[in-house]
Parts: C-alpha cells; structure tokens; sequence
C-alpha cells in the first residue's frame, strides 16, 4: 500500500457564488428597505450553514493494486483502484483517474471515474487488461479529488504513486541438441576430456590406489593377468555466457506482430538461458553498451529468475550517448571455455569488431542475428527504399566477411536455432590445433 500525498479542504466555486449570491441580496435589501430581498438570501445563507456545519476532516485515500505474480507478455493482467473514506462524513462525490504504461492495455483507464463514497466506507474500481509487452511497466500515478458539504468544499488532488508490474518475457521452447565446445566445471551432463566419474568410456588400464572395485574389467585382467580397470570422461558443466547488443533499437515493439530488435534480444536470451540452466549450466549475461551490465555466472531456479528479472532493466542506448566500447570485454573477464553466444542485429560496425575481436582472441563464439526480416527505416522520400536496399547489401557483405573470418553467425528462428552452429563450434574445439 502506498502513502497518498496529503491534501486540503478548500471552497469550490459554489460557495463562492452562495456567497457573492447572499451578499448582495442583503446589500440591496438594506439599500433599496426591502425585506423580500432579504428573505430571499435566506436560503442561500441557511443552506450553506447547514452544508457547513460539520466539515470532514481526512482526505480520501487512493490504493492501487496490480498483479505482481508472474505476467507474461500477452497475459492478463488484474489492476484496480481502491477510494477509502477515514472520516465520519460522506463524500458527495469523488473524481479518480489514473495513468498506466503504454504496454499495459487496461479496460477504461483511460478516463476519469466519479462515484460516491459513504462515511468509514470504501469503493473500488477493477482495470482488467492484458500485458503487451515485457518490461517493468507501471500502473499510476492515481489521483482523486473529493467534494463534500453539498458540493461546497472539495479537497485539492490526492496523488498516489504508480505500483509497478513485473511483465517477463514471451520465450519459445529451446532446445540445443549439440554438445558444447568446452566443458570447464566440476559436475555437469556435458562430456569432457577429463578422466572422472562419467557415463562416457574412455578407455582400460592397468589398476591403480584408489580405484573402485566394481570398475575392474574381469576380461582383460584375467587375459592379462594384471587387475585392469575401465575409467570414464567426466561429465561437467559449462559457462555460457549470453552478450547483449543495446547499441540500437529497431522495428516496432510489442507482441501480436512484429516485434523490435530489442524484443528479439531479449526473448531469446530468456530462451538460451532457461535452456542451460535447466540443464544445469552457468550463465552469465554481458550488455554491450554504455551501461555495460554484468550478470555473475551461476546456475539452477534462483539464477533463471535472477536474469528474469536482470533482462526486464534491458534499455537500447540513447542517441547523445557516444562512449566507445573497446575496452568493455576487457574490463569483464570471459573465461577462456565459455560459449559466447552474442545476439545482435549486427547494425553497428561496433558490434561486428566485437565479435572479430572475440574470435582473435579464442573464445567459442556465435553471433546470433536478432534483426526482424521486416525491419526498415521510416519511408521519408522517394530515396528511403533504395538507400535501404543498398543498406541491407552491405549488411551481407559484413556477414560475409564475419563468416569468412570464422564467426558463425545464425538468425533466430526458436529451438532448434543454434544446433547447426553450435556443431560446427564443437568441431572446431575437438580438432587438433596446430602449433
């Protein structure tokens, strides 16, 4: 519940107009010796002394409740307003109004509600609607205003701050059949080139202190007789790390339709990371812009809800904002056996001397390319689609030479999107290197 912001009784303009109204009855009457002038400001001075006799004391006190739980884009959403009357006397009436976020479409929010409110007593009103969009999106600021005595007082506007909506994002199921490239960590489902305790044979040799009775292979030992025993490849998990692209925002957000770059970013590295992390994998995630947020590598339920709740602060960088980003993957350490699975639209050149920059230095890498088919500048000549077919040849060009440079680069198209590459990747780590 949040504290309103405190307010006053003041007169209304009917009790100016009672006012002026008997006063000038009673200055004619006097003036001109007539008593029917007199008797007929009788009225309006009784009335108002009436209306007047008992005056509240409380403003009304505004409550906003929203859904908190567990909203998805395109889900319902129940919101509502709540007037609460303190005082011993009856609000004639009360006016309430509210703002929401343009992402939350909530039935008649945006109008003004008038109802009456008694004594100790109070009225709500529900605002059902759906979410559009994933984000911390607001319901509020509300104010009410209330007029009592008749319509003779009314207090000034009671401001209640905005209660905030949660609104996760929309994710299709993920699914990555390949193996990781590196496996780093202690315990995991990923084969390693570790000797351990796994389900992978690697091989048989002679016993050793310390080995486990039933890893005797009775076969060879009995044909050569020496106790020989079968060791396995470890399983252990890997680190994935998930590299943001914030430099810009394209196409038109939202769900039921197209969505933006953002959107696409977002949504996908919400499916990447429920996907490792079920699997019991360390995720980590990185933004590549000026505000360079760090999620620390960690696995299970309590990191998934942690880069839930990490992803819905995702901002694209504002135009004055000009800081250059050489040094950022340098300021955050990139373990040497993590996947890094960058999802940019790849618009920027910055971006794509990134990811040459992670491929020159060793890192498992794989760009994932977050532009909408349909994205395009707004049409402001007769010039805007040539220059945007010729924008999109370029764009090739660059995907070309990222890709001759050894940068798998994959569109995202759901589950299944990253298996091609990531087989490639895992081929490319078990090779032999040269030296």
């Amino acid at each position: 519940m949040t504290e309103p912001v405190a307010g006053v009784w003041v007169p209304t303009r009917a009790l100016g107009r009672t006012v002026l109204l008997t006063g000038l009855l009673l200055l004619l009457g006097v003036a001109l010796g007539r008593v029917d002038l007199v008797l007929l400001a009788s009225p309006f001075a009784i009335g108002a002394a009436i209306n007047l006799h008992r005056r509240p004391k409380a403003v009304p006190e505004v409550t906003i409740t929203a859904d908190v739980e567990h909203v998805v884009e395109g889900g319902k959403v129940e919101a509502g307003l709540t007037v609460a009357n303190p005082d011993v006397i009856g609000y004639d009436l009360v006016v309430v109004r509210t703002r929401t976020s343009p992402w939350l479409r909530l039935q008649h929010a945006d109008r003004p509600f008038a109802l009456t409110v008694p004594q100790d007593g109070w009225a709500a009103i529900d605002l059902p609607g759906e979410a559009l969009r994933w984000g911390r999106q607001d319901v509020g600021p509300a104010a009410a205003r209330a007029a009592a005595c008749g319509g003779l007082l009314a207090c000034r506007p009671v401001v209640t701050p905005a209660q905030g909506v949660r609104v996760y994002p929309v994710t299709e199921p993920f699914n990555a059949t390949e193996a990781m490239p590196a496996a780093a960590g202690l315990v995991g489902a990923h084969r390693s080139r570790r000797p351990g305790e796994g389900g992978e044979l690697a091989g048989v040799r002679q016993f050793a202190p310390g080995d486990r009775l039933r890893r005797i292979d009775w076969r060879v030992s009995l044909r050569t007789r020496d106790l020989h025993v079968a060791y396995t490849l470890s399983d252990r998990d890997a680190e994935v790390l998930l590299l943001l692209d914030v430099l810009g925002e394209v196409g038109l957000p939202g769900v039921g339709g197209g969505s933006s770059v953002l959107d696409t970013t977002v949504r996908a590295a919400a499916a990447v990371a429920e996907h490792y992390l079920h699997r019991g994998d360390r995720v980590s995630l990185l933004e590549y812009g000026s505000g360079a947020r760090r999620l620390r590598p960690g696995s299970g339920r309590r990191q998934y809800l942690t880069v839930l709740e990490w992803l819905l602060d995702v901002r694209p960088n504002q135009a004055d904002e000009t800081e250059q980003y050489e040094n950022l993957l340098a300021a955050h350490h990139v373990s040497s056996s993590a996947l890094v699975v960058v999802l940019s639209p790849l618009v920027d050149p910055r971006a794509a001397d990134m990811l040459a920059q992670l491929t020159q230095s060793g890192r498992y890498t794989v760009a994932v390319d977050t532009l909408p088919k349909d994205a395009a500048p707004p049409v402001r000549n007769q010039w805007t689609p040539a220059a945007t077919r010729l924008w999109r040849i370029e764009r090739e060009n660059v995907l070309g030479r990222l890709r001759e440079h050894g940068v798998p680069v994959v569109t995202w198209a759901g589950a299944g999107s990253l298996d091609l590459v990531l087989r490639d990747v895992a081929r490319m780590a078990s090779a032999p290197r040269g030296r």
